[in-house]
């Protein structure tokens, strides 16, 4: 396909309940430019790669399969297809996620061209877990400053476009694979973004993630849901420490502690909660004074004599 404006990075393993789903949404949409879709597809154990190899065979100029013999992993996965794409624009959809608005991608492009400062853009999303409980993300205002990534990220993966020359910028600076303990690729990017360029947003959804009990971001094991939340934190303290000089990196250490405190709050046993605490103040003293770690132990201690 010659002249792409739109590279769709669809990462997959193991979606065969879902790739068709969000492979339709992507073709339905309505633009006057073209549109290609990058399936990277890692060696899944379920019907995956032939579904992607079928809307292949019936859309040659559209879709494209990239996939090896053996799996790669999530993070090379996403690289190798990124490092595909030919778009002067990338669109990210997980093979589990779904465009549900058909002018998405033309209205993001819209954007993009009509302010070259601006390197990304995103849109509201609806979240959807496995049993059709629905919510609306971000709850409150769409962000669009440096300091308001840091806090929080609001743009879900399936919901942003970038600029495919400022991605590949950052994986030359940043070099992410040199960052095993990050377990995203979506924040480091953004928030690379947010520091290197401006980014926009389109305060309406049109896009749903799929919250599924089994993924790394949204795990029901509560210590990896503790190492997950422990990764972003860490994320944000290194581009707070390269890029805002430190300015957030108290109530960034003072977040990380209460996400996880709050987890143990309810989870694992208190030598487990205080270790966590004591670990925590080594590395930072001045979180001997964080007053909600202590809120958050006299609540385990109820929680635990409730529970009897």
């Amino acid at each position: 396909m010659n002249d792409v404006m739109v590279s769709v990075v669809m990462t997959t393993y193991n979606h065969e309940a879902y790739l068709a789903e969000a492979v339709e949404s992507v073709l339905a949409q309505r633009t006057t430019f073209a549109v290609e879709i990058l399936i990277g597809e890692d060696c899944s154990t379920d019907s995956t790669l032939s579904i992607a190899r079928r809307y292949e065979a019936e859309y040659p100029e559209r879709v494209r399969v990239i996939t090896s013999a053996e799996n790669v992993g999530w993070r090379n996965n996403y690289r190798r297809t990124i490092a595909a794409a030919r778009g002067r624009y990338i669109a990210m959809l997980d093979g589990d996620d779904v465009f549900i608005d058909d002018d998405k991608l033309q209205q993001q492009v819209d954007m993009l061209e009509a302010d070259a400062s601006l390197g990304m853009c995103y849109t509201r999303s609806i979240r959807r877990t496995e049993t059709g409980v629905e919510s609306l993300y971000p709850e409150g205002p769409c962000s669009t400053t440096f300091e308001a990534m840091l806090r929080r990220n609001p743009a879900e993966n399936c919901t942003v476009v970038a600029r495919r020359d400022l991605v590949e910028q950052y994986y030359s600076e940043v070099q992410p694979a040199t960052h095993p303990e990050w377990l995203t690729d979506d924040l480091p990017m953004w928030l690379w973004f947010a520091a290197n360029s401006r980014y926009g947003a389109i305060d309406r959804p049109m896009a749903m993630h799929r919250v599924l009990a089994n993924s790394v971001s949204h795990s029901p094991d509560y210590r990896r849901k503790i190492a997950f939340c422990d990764s972003l934190s860490d994320i944000s303290l290194w581009y707070d420490e390269r890029y805002h000089c430190g300015a957030l990196r108290s109530w960034l250490l003072r977040n990380k502690q209460n996400t996880a405190l709050w987890v143990l709050s309810y989870n694992g046993a208190v030598s487990e909660y205080l270790a966590r605490w004591w670990r925590d103040v080594r590395q930072a003293p001045r979180l001997l004074f964080n007053i909600a770690a202590y809120g958050l132990f006299a609540k385990k201690v109820l929680w635990r004599m409730w529970q009897r």
